[in-house]
């Protein structure tokens, strides 16, 4: 059952869901009080709270929770939120356990016991589910299996019950709260990536990759203000390639009704330390400069609210 306390003067956290295995939150929802900016930063893969009965399930649980993780995320963006004033969503669901950026029929039935539903239809979503990092991931390059045996499908809907729904739930919520406030509203899902590598000699690869699914889940405008930030910077930015967003930009993303999504992939080597484990002297410089983004984003957001959620024709 989700609760709510008063964590500031000015901000409330709610702690919702229930990671299966455990009596653990599935995610928290920080909301600042008054809304000051039109903003939600959302951490799905920052989770790091696993049941001792899901770690004795998996071959290698060190290299699977370094793989899967998108390592220390959630600091980066409770770091962004507090010098920005977003409402700040943070998954304390282990990817492992279930992948909230993946929908909720992304499955590889092999790994379930039983197998498929007999009315179960396959279809494009299940695309990620057969590289192997569907809803539950089943497979890591450099590892194989992850797991030692398959799920029971009651345990899927355990799953799925317990983290996904709430999760979605609260950011929908959240999401036309704030659009309800501004006017318009900016999901930024965050996320950490692998270092990337030059597609040219002498080439600085790309330290953060904006998706927007390619044009349809943000108004180009508030992309081309986020590109124009980081270079601003110095920092290399790619778009949509190798990461375009996935299923939370799908889901959640209504741009003609003024809510805007964008997915924002973060090198890991920027913030983390040499082994990419843990955090690194980079941090405090990545989230500044995500924070100075974030408050240029929120201001265009703010004028998109004001003009009916669509941009100004130019003069």
């Amino acid at each position: 059952m989700a609760r709510e306390r008063a964590i500031s003067s000015d901000s409330q956290v709610r702690q919702g869901g229930c990671i299966p295995g455990s009596d653990l939150p599935a995610f928290s929802l920080h909301r600042p009080r008054g809304l000051p900016i039109p903003v939600i930063i959302a951490a799905p893969h920052g989770g790091r709270d696993y049941p001792e009965s899901l770690i004795q399930r998996m071959r290698k649980p060190g290299y699977s929770m370094l793989r899967l993780e998108d390592r220390y995320v959630d600091l980066l963006a409770g770091e962004v939120a507090r010098q920005t004033g977003a409402i700040l969503l943070v998954a304390h669901a282990p990817r492992a356990m279930l992948d909230l950026n993946r929908a909720c029929d992304d499955v590889d039935w092999h790994m379930v016991a039983g197998g498929a539903p007999q009315d179960t239809r396959h279809s494009l979503a299940n695309r990620r589910a057969r590289s192997g990092l569907g809803l539950v991931p089943r497979r890591l390059a450099g590892l194989g299996e992850i797991w030692k045996g398959p799920i029971s499908r009651e345990e899927l809907d355990a799953r799925i019950e317990g983290i996904h729904r709430p999760y979605h739930q609260a950011m929908g919520h959240a999401l036309e709260e704030l659009r309800d406030r501004w006017g318009a509203a900016l999901l930024i899902d965050l996320h950490s990536m692998p270092p990337l590598k030059s597609n040219h000699p002498g080439e600085r690869p790309a330290e953060f990759v904006i998706g927007d699914r390619f044009g349809a889940s943000c108004e180009g405008m508030l992309v081309a203000r986020s590109f124009r930030h980081l270079a601003a910077h110095g920092r290399p930015a790619a778009h949509n390639r190798p990461y375009a967003g996935g299923y939370v930009l799908d889901r959640q993303a209504l741009p003609a009704r003024g809510i805007h999504a964008m997915q924002v992939e973060v090198c890991r080597a920027t913030y983390l330390d040499r082994q990419l484990a843990e955090p690194g002297a980079g941090l405090a410089d990545v989230a500044q400069v995500l924070a100075g983004m974030v408050r240029e984003l929120a201001g265009e957001v703010a004028v998109l609210g004001r003009d009916g959620g669509m941009p100004l024709a130019a003069e």
